[in-house]
């Protein structure tokens, strides 16, 4: 206790001379940093997880149908606010700025598809839905310079920041930023967690309040699946749920997801970093986890307020080690995941997975860009031709990491509509209208070019003899 303490009468003094973040900051990064030293980590008595109930995790299918009339939609929607997760930058695809003005289709972005989906529905409907883009010091620039395309839209853009935490130095945990280093990489966005006090510290909480509204649907910017569903948001108002989680099922692509307990009497997020190491195996399997955390969560905006005036919101803390220029340094964050036992009537809702399509790399872009999937209004809509109703497992190798080579490599997308997976290793370009089909293995040594219009059903292709 007494290093620690001796840590935190350090750390404080530091991050007081430190005048590029505001109050609220420098105390939410030290109560961050003083829960971290208390070592109040939670470990999960493993004899004490139970399987939620069809009551705590609600099959997406017995919800109740929406009704046909049109002012009843617009009531719901009229109590609802959209928010995308916008502090992450393009960089594992070899981009620069935020990531969700990558083009997923017909030229169109992420941040395209969202504001169009939106507006139709405030077109429809004759309500105003706001969208609200939470960013971190990484996109902000960039993200106010782009929203300005929208500014003729039927819809509402607001932008606030995240926290701007300083990266603590391991070896003495003092500010990597009060040693010198006044660089963007002296800094980190404390994980989504932040979204809850960040909400209410730029004072969109409490204009949205204001304006009646209710609920907050928060996703990623990257999942293509989370659209705004009426069916959700009219079970949460009717039976007063002030936090909701879309779980999918997992499938052996999604192991090491999140996943929902019933833990003594409450609901909660088991991650796997909680996990002791002996239950690994078992927290992997899909047999006794069946489901996983798809990020997108529907919260109560008065349960916000309430829970982050009283400082409630203690989420699991999350350790990220780093290196900046030699040095060894941490990034604590948090998930918003994990806020889920802080909030009443607390549910999961078991989604189909079509509400879970996040684009994370060049394999997830190469599906959603494929026949696989139309674009309808700014919905990613699958192909019913399609009878598998698992996508297609690609992995393509280091040559198509980057958007700008993935997008050389191919000169148009292949179709894959009867495709089971994909693997591409080396030196590889494809032509036009060409057909993938079953199990498909690509490697080449040399430059493989694979010709216009070829069709290549369960192959192994090691060079053009193989063609």
């Amino acid at each position: 206790m007494a290093a620690t303490t001796e840590k935190l009468s350090a750390l404080k003094p530091a991050v007081a001379a430190l005048d590029q973040i505001s109050e609220s900051e420098k105390n939410g990064f030290i109560n961050l940093v003083s829960r971290y030293l208390s070592g109040e980590a939670e470990h999960v008595e493993w004899s004490k997880i139970q399987t939620p109930t069809d009551e705590i995790v609600v099959p997406y299918d017995t919800l109740t149908p929406l009704s046909d009339d049109p002012a009843e939609t617009k009531s719901l929607l009229d109590k609802l606010v959209v928010l995308k997760l916008n502090g992450g930058l393009g960089t594992t695809m070899g981009c620069t700025g935020p990531k969700s003005v990558i083009e997923v289709r017909n030229g169109l972005t992420f941040l395209d598809l969202i504001v169009m989906q939106i507006e139709n529905l405030n077109n429809k409907y004759g309500c105003k839905v706001p969208l609200l883009l939470m960013n971190s010091f990484n996109t902000h620039d960039d993200t106010l310079k782009i929203v300005e395309k929208y500014t003729n839209s039927n819809i509402e853009i607001h932008t606030f920041n995240q926290s701007q935490y300083p990266r603590l130095v391991v070896e003495d945990y003092l500010p990597l930023p009060s040693k010198g280093h006044a660089g963007k990489d002296g800094w980190y966005p404390p994980g989504h967690g932040d979204v809850f006090p960040s909400l209410k510290n730029s004072g969109k909480l409490d204009a949205l309040l204001s304006q009646g509204k209710e609920y907050v649907f928060v996703a990623n910017s990257d999942n293509l699946g989370a659209v705004v569903d009426l069916k959700i948001l009219s079970h949460l108002i009717r039976n007063k749920n002030e936090y909701c989680m879309e779980v999918t099922p997992k499938t052996l692509a999604d192991v090491k997801g999140g996943t929902l307990i019933s833990y003594e009497g409450k609901v909660q997020l088991l991650e796997i970093a909680q996990v002791p190491d002996e239950h690994v195996g078992e927290f992997k399997s899909i047999e006794k986890f069946k489901i996983f955390n798809t990020n997108n969560l529907w919260v109560n905006l008065n349960a916000i307020k309430r829970l982050v005036e009283a400082d409630a919101l203690k989420m699991e803390i999350i350790p990220n080690p780093k290196e900046v220029d030699g040095i060894k340094v941490l990034q604590l964050e948090t998930a918003a995941g994990a806020a889920i036992k802080f909030f009443d009537k607390a549910i999961g809702i078991n989604v189909p997975r079509s509400r879970f399509l996040p684009v994370k790399a060049t394999s997830d872009l190469l599906l959603v860009q494929s026949d696989l999937y139309t674009v309808v209004d700014g919905y990613v809509i699958r192909n019913e031709a399609r009878k598998n109703p698992q996508n297609p497992s690609i992995e393509l190798g280091p040559e198509f990491k980057k958007v700008g080579d993935f997008l050389s490599r191919f000169k148009s997308i292949p179709s894959i509509i009867d495709l089971d997976s994909l693997k591409v290793a080396g030196n590889v370009w494809f032509g036009v209208g060409i057909k993938l089909k079953g199990k498909v293995n690509i490697t080449a040594g040399e430059k493989l070019e694979i010709p216009d219009g070829s069709v290549i059903e369960n192959k192994d292709i090691k060079g053009p003899a193989d063609l």
